[in-house]
């Protein structure tokens, strides 16, 4: 019997896009899905039908050739390249409208490994330059003595009983749309649809063992508190054959005794003395990777910021942008003066009729005092 032309099955014209053929085929599938319609055999046939055409016309290769040859050309007795592709295949009908099975798919193909949480601090002077810091992490490897496939070696593994090695089971449930059919991952195997009769004796049947693993991690200058660096494939490892997972490095910065951070900006506080503010100095400051002429300038008030340009922390990603290093000078007042150093002062508020506190003369000066009268 000849097929009908699958244009025609999806009411769909020949020149429509992937998306009309989509909205075609889901809207004329939640209508005729086995499960919506139970015990209606011509249903179901239409069902198989909307699915074969659409199976074709969404790929565009085979959409091409069918354009070309036809239902009855090249592969007629199978459009799909050997695949069946009956309505089973979509398990229930949650999978016409959100793309997926109501139950978990067969977990034994590969699967990619879990990704690794490693928390790294640095300091500010390896923030500055970068730098390779050498690391130990825990995590699962392939066990060496069944390379992963979890039974002892020279023993075999065994089909489940209980899926016939699908890693599947179908449950049917009633719902508002009548008879679900919901496929679930199989309670017995676990999805894997084997069964292991003797477990490898290493790892006990799991594929993987817990190793300690030292690792060299690359850090660009310029990171920042929170800063997260993925290096790729440290993680645990795959199953059944997948690729390991990522190791995560989460940045932190130790904080600094004589310098903070604002972004690619330092700060750090200067003292300098009350000459130096008055008079202005030319003073040197310490960087992260040195010294640094400052000039202050005659009348520096207490809590004056001068910046020196690129002498802060690199901007991550980037060769030539550096923040600024910013120097608040703080006046620093002498906690003991000589005898000298007070007499000058003294002089000092005398010029700029300042009032200050006067020391009591001693006896001594008293007595010569008097005499001298």
């Amino acid at each position: 019997m000849a097929k009908r032309d699958y244009y025609e099955v999806l009411g769909v014209s020949r020149n429509a896009s992937p998306d009309e053929i989509k909205r075609a085929f889901r809207k004329l599938a939640a209508k005729y899905h086995p499960d919506a319609n139970p015990g209606d055999s011509s249903a179901e046939e239409r069902f198989k039908e909307i699915n074969e055409a659409y199976q074709v016309l969404q790929d565009p290769e085979k959409r091409a050739r069918y354009d070309q040859f036809g239902a009855d050309g090249p592969q007629a007795g199978n459009p799909f390249g050997g695949q069946d592709f009956g309505f089973g295949g979509f398990g229930d009908i949650f999978d016409i409208f959100f793309g997926q099975g109501g139950g978990q798919g067969r977990r034994g193909g590969p699967e990619k490994g879990p990704d690794l949480r490693y928390d790294l601090t640095l300091t500010l002077e390896e923030v500055l330059a970068g730098s390779s810091k050498d690391i130990k992490v825990t995590r699962d490897e392939v066990c060496p003595h069944c390379h992963g496939n979890q039974a002892e070696p020279g023993t075999r593994l065994e089909m489940c009983s209980t899926c016939h090695g699908s890693g599947q089971v179908e449950r049917i449930r009633e719902s508002f749309l009548g008879r679900i059919r919901q496929v679930e991952t199989c309670p017995k195997c676990h999805g894997s649809g084997r069964i292991i009769p003797v477990p490898c004796k290493e790892c006990h049947g799991r594929g993987q063992v817990r190793v300690d693993k030292s690792l060299s991690v690359t850090v660009p200058p310029g990171v920042d508190e929170g800063t997260r660096l993925r290096v790729a494939g440290e993680g645990g490892a795959g199953q059944h054959g997948g690729p390991s997972g990522d190791l995560i490095v989460f940045i932190h910065i130790k904080p600094h005794e004589r310098f903070t951070r604002d972004g690619d900006d330092l700060w750090v506080e200067q003292p300098i003395t009350f000459a130096q503010a008055a008079l202005g100095a030319v003073i040197k400051v310490a960087t992260l990777d040195g010294e640094e002429t400052l000039h202050i300038p005659a009348g520096t008030q207490t809590g004056s910021v001068f910046k020196l340009s690129r002498h802060g922390l690199p901007r991550i990603g980037s060769s030539t942008i550096h923040g600024s290093l910013n120097v608040r000078v703080k006046v620093v007042v002498p906690t003991s003066l000589t005898a000298k150093e007070r007499e000058i002062l003294h002089m000092w508020a005398e010029m700029r009729k300042e009032e200050v506190a006067h020391e009591d003369k001693s006896i001594f000066r008293k007595v010569k005092d008097a005499l001298g009268r």
